[in-house]
């Protein structure tokens, strides 16, 4: 898949020229920065970007900000504030680069999914803010699982970004990747985190949000079966849920979402460059 190729070929490049653990850093629309704090020393800063506070690691003796970028946010140039222990701030730069998206037409039999009544969009808007809560939810960690696991095993059948077009209505972008596994097959949790929130949503179906740390959020939709309660702890494999196809979905599949300072970013940027190799030797072969 075109997909899996550019992103190996990226983040193989990257492994090149940086220490960084993953994330790799693809400063684009929909990706993750990975910004030096030069001269934050001690304890660790608080980075801010978009209003939002941002995870920060320590690599060797420096500190980098993980920054999680808006899919629909301009190229250009941007400006992290940076608050260190002490109290004083700062400012630090750094720029966006382009990248497009290719567009997917799809075709909803069910068409209140593409144009939903208006007690439809109350029961929506009671879901985004639960989501919305979720996504924007802090807790301090130093620990943090930079490197995930696929929840689910099957080919990526539609990529992080896509410009979707549902019967011949334009709407938001693709916000995760498509995992088309089996129907019943299981769903399990990708790093170790605690279940934010779990919910049957209107286009997602039944899902599952896990909270990471530092504003890192991971959600899972259409499930056929929620395993999970809110606020359990999960290790890494625990599972959290079986593949299905309720909500807006045509086919059985898991939609698996990445979060990041509440900016959904491309979760093939969080795969080692083994694993997305075995996925393209796996689809290869099909």
């Amino acid at each position: 898949m075109k997909y899996l190729t550019a992103l190996l070929m990226m983040m193989t490049s990257s492994l090149l020229h940086a220490a960084t653990l993953p994330p790799q850093a693809e400063p684009v629309p929909g990706g993750v920065a990975v910004v030096p704090l030069e001269g934050a020393t001690g304890a660790a800063p608080r980075a801010y970007f978009n209003a939002q506070r941002v995870m920060v690691i320590k690599d060797g003796q420096r500190w980098l900000a993980i920054v999680g970028i808006p899919v629909d946010i301009k190229p250009g140039d941007y400006v992290l504030r940076v608050e260190s222990a002490d109290k004083t701030t700062k400012q630090v730069n750094f720029s966006l680069h382009d990248k497009q998206y290719a567009t997917q037409q799809l075709t909803i039999k069910d068409k209140h999914m593409v144009e939903p009544t208006a007690e439809d969009l109350k029961r929506i808007e009671r879901e985004s803010r639960v989501m919305k809560a979720a996504f924007e939810a802090w807790h301090d960690q130093a620990d943090m699982p930079l490197q995930f696991d696929l929840p689910a095993q099957g080919p990526l059948s539609s990529p992080f970004g896509l410009r979707r077009i549902f019967n011949g209505e334009p709407r938001a972008p693709h916000s995760g990747i498509d995992i088309a596994a089996a129907a019943g097959s299981p769903i399990r949790a990708p790093a170790p985190g605690r279940v934010a929130a779990v919910g049957n949503y209107f286009f997602n179906g039944n899902t599952v949000l896990i909270d990471h740390g530092q504003g890192l959020v991971t959600m899972y939709c259409h499930m056929k079966k929620i395993a999970v309660k809110k606020g359990q702890t999960l290790a890494r494999g625990d599972l959290i849920g079986y593949v299905g196809q309720t909500g807006r979905a045509t086919g059985p599949h898991v939609h698996w979402s990445v979060s990041l300072n509440n900016a959904r970013v491309d979760p093939g940027l969080f795969l080692s460059p083994d694993t997305l190799a075995k996925i393209e030797e796996k689809n290869n072969a099909q």
